[in-house]
């Protein structure tokens, strides 16, 4: 299947991101590229078996906006671990949320919040259980 969003990669573990146009999903590829990350797909992601590639024409394609599309270094696949849904954030301690279609955890959160890119990092950890939680969208 093939889905609007973009997709990122640490450590071979797949961040699935999602929303709607303008909500901010290659700007927070952007940050977390400086954080460490791997380009995966930018606008079109094709996820199969819970593998996420690039479509073949976009494959290292960024829009970064007001600066035109970019040609970087990517990874021609990763299994995803988590989708982030961008938009208004959730309550303060979420419940524990799964996307049926993929059954992956996600989590919510605003892509322009200054923290966008460490709460992915958090909620990458937690999804493969390198962290714990007390409350919130990974407590058990």
């Amino acid at each position: 299947m093939q889905m609007h969003g973009s997709c990122v990669s640490r450590h071979g573990n797949g961040v699935l991101l999602i929303g709607p146009a303008g909500s901010g999903k290659s700007d927070l590829v952007l940050r977390l590229l400086g954080r460490g990350f791997d380009l995966v797909a930018d606008d079109r992601v094709e996820i199969a078996d819970g593998i996420a590639r690039p479509p073949p024409p976009l494959a290292g394609l960024l829009e970064v906006r007001g600066l035109g599309i970019v040609r970087l270094p990517f990874v021609a696949e990763t299994r995803l671990a988590l989708i982030a849904e961008l938009g208004a954030m959730e309550p303060r301690l979420p419940p524990p949320a799964r996307r049926d279609r993929l059954g992956l955890p996600c989590v919510r959160l605003d892509a322009a919040a200054a923290s966008a890119p460490d709460r992915i990092i958090l909620a990458l950890d937690c999804a493969l259980g390198r962290m714990s939680q007390v409350a919130g969208a990974f407590a058990a």
